[in-house]
Parts: structure tokens; sequence; C-alpha cells
């Protein structure tokens, strides 16, 4: 860091000891990836806690760890909801990652508060996507129909409110609804299938919640709008045309396949609206004026911000979110350091 004739500085990067990553339901073998890789890497242990629901992956990807590490580095445990709270509250591990709700990463950083552990908490989100006017109406409503219903809607950085400029509101939303009546529901062995089931029963009725609420909440339908009574989990994409902001869709994140679209006239006011939650994963401005979605993209409270794009990751770039949607990074540099400890030598010659 620095050195003169009398001292030289050195900033060092150390293991931070034995780790715990805590993973969904929703991407479970490539999210516990994303913690191993730089838990090892960075030389610690790590211990890997699948989700109830999808103990398979977690438990075959520590199988097939032992042909690679030497025993013990990489463990994991599969167990019920009882066990997250046991490991983040056990004095021996000193880093946890989860990636989750909000409501459990609350309860992890409270757990983890009385032997100070280290954290990152990956979140989540209500992402916003600004539509400005000067877009290709058609290319875009396919691209982002398509973010917004991917994995039925289950990612923390997808789509979930999407806010279309007045002057091309109805254009949008026709084409938008076009596209997306075209996405196969179905079971993921057929390869035409774009949209799979709910991923478990509690989330599934989470969802229907929301359902629920289009007659009460009088919400106006451009696509979709019923859960068909047949076996499954499985939901059609729906579109709900222009609910209020306050309304339940569009301020809460339903982690299904139903999206608000919402029309917007004023830049200052579309982006107060996109900023209003204490979600800040992530979010886009989609406009072919460069300058326009830039200035947007800049004021808007989201760990990542993308323009004409959205839910585009890299492994060497960071990711995290801003507010009540996570706390430190993952992938890339800030992801490896998240599992160190920083030392800095004074070393007086």
């Amino acid at each position: 860091m620095e050195e003169d004739d009398e001292t030289k500085i050195v900033c060092r990067h150390t293991p931070i000891g034995v780790s715990v990553g805590i993973v969904p339901w929703n991407y479970p073998l490539s999210l516990a990836c994303a913690k191993l890789g730089p838990a090892t890497l960075a030389g610690n242990p790590i211990i890997i806690k699948p989700s109830p629901f999808t103990p398979y992956c977690g438990l075959k990807l520590g199988e097939i760890a032992q042909e690679y590490f030497p025993p013990g580095v990489v463990q994991v445990l599969s167990g019920d909801d009882n066990l997250g709270p046991w490991l983040t509250a056990h004095p021996g591990p000193e880093k946890i990652s989860f990636t989750g709700s909000t409501v459990v990463g609350k309860k992890i950083m409270e757990s983890a508060a009385k032997t100070m552990k280290r954290l990152t908490l990956e979140l989540g989100g209500n992402d916003p996507a600004i539509i400005c006017k000067s877009v290709d109406v058609r290319k875009t409503a396919e691209k982002v129909a398509h973010i917004c219903f991917l994995n039925s809607g289950q990612i923390c950085l997808a789509i979930k409110r999407v806010y279309v400029h007045e002057d091309i509101y109805d254009e949008f939303r026709d084409a938008m609804a076009k596209y997306a009546q075209t996405l196969k529901v179905g079971e993921g062995n057929d390869q035409d299938v774009v949209i799979g089931p709910v991923q478990n029963k509690t989330q599934y009725e989470r969802v229907k919640g929301f359902f629920s609420d289009i007659e009460k909440e009088n919400w106006k339908v451009a696509l979709g709008g019923n859960v068909e009574d047949k076996p499954g989990f499985f939901i059609a994409p729906t579109i709900i045309d222009n609910p209020t902001e306050e309304s339940r869709i569009v301020a809460e994140e339903p982690f299904g396949p139903i999206i608000p679209l919402v029309s917007w006239k004023d830049e200052t006011d579309v982006l107060a609206r996109a900023n209003g939650t204490r979600m800040g994963l992530g979010a886009s401005v989609w406009s072919n004026d460069l300058d326009q979605a830039e200035r947007m993209a800049r004021q808007i409270e989201a760990g990542t911000v993308w323009v004409n794009d959205h839910f585009s990751l890299r492994s060497h770039i960071p990711y995290g979110g801003h507010k009540e949607s996570g706390v430190g990074l993952e992938l890339g540099l800030g992801g490896l350091l998240a599992f160190c400890n920083t030392q800095i030598l004074y070393l007086k010659k």
C-alpha cells in the first residue's frame, strides 16, 4: 500500500474461517456454487445448507465435491427449518452467506449479531423496469415479458414492476400480452416449456393470494387472471393492467408469474415511484436515448441497474442489494473478499 525509507505498509486478505452458505429453492445448484467457489478460493471450509424443498441438489454437489477437496472442506447439511437457526447461532462459523427472503434475512442478521458473524445477505427484490417512449415497442415488450415470466417469476432479480410511458402504454401492453401467450406452461422435461410450475405448495398458495386480489381490488387484467384447477402448481402468465401504485401487486414482490404494468408520464415521478419501496436489488431502464437512460439509471436506488437489459449477470462482476434487499456482495472480487478478513501490516525497517 505504501513504502518509504522507514516503513512498509501491506494490506493482506486472509481466510475468514468456517463459512455457512444457506441456499434457496429457486436456483439451488448455481447459488450453492456461487458461495462454495469464493469461500474455498479464499481458503475457507464451507457448510452448504440446502433448502428443505430442494435437498438433493446440494447433497449431490457435496458428493461431487469430495472428489476434489480434502475431507471436511466442503460439507452439506440438509434439514428442516430448524437447521438454519442452529447454524447461524452456533459459535463455530465466522461467516454466513444467505440468499432468500428479506424476512428470513432479518432473522439471520439478528441471530448472527450475538457472535458478530460476518454476513452476506442477498434478499428479495421488487425490481422495476422503466420503459421510455423511444423504444422499439414489440422487441422490448417481448424481451421484458420473457424476463418477467422466466422460471415462473421465481427469480430475485427478475422484473417485478413494469412502468411504461403513457404514449406507448396500450401498444406495449398488447404486444407484451401477445408474446406472453406464446410462452408454453408445463413440466420441465418438455424442451418447449418456458414457464414451469411454482416450486412448492407454500409459494403456490402465496401467489394464488394475488389472484384473489384481482376481484377484491377491482384490477383490470390484460392477460390471464385465473389459476386453473388442475394437478400441479402451474400458473399461466398474468398481466395486471395499470393498477394503482398502492396496490399489493405493485407494493409487494409476488415471486410468481403475475406482473403489473403501470403507466407514467413524468420522469421525476416515475423515478420516485420506482424508488418508493424498501427493496433495492435490481432495476432497468429501456430507451433508445442512451443519455436519458443513463441519467435515469444513475438515480435508481438499486444494487444493479441495467440499460436495455435485465438479469444479465457475469461471474466476475459483483452484485448486491440496497436497502432491505441485502448486505454485501456476491460474485466478482467483492464476493471473493467477502470471505476474507483484512489485515494491515506496518513494517518498521
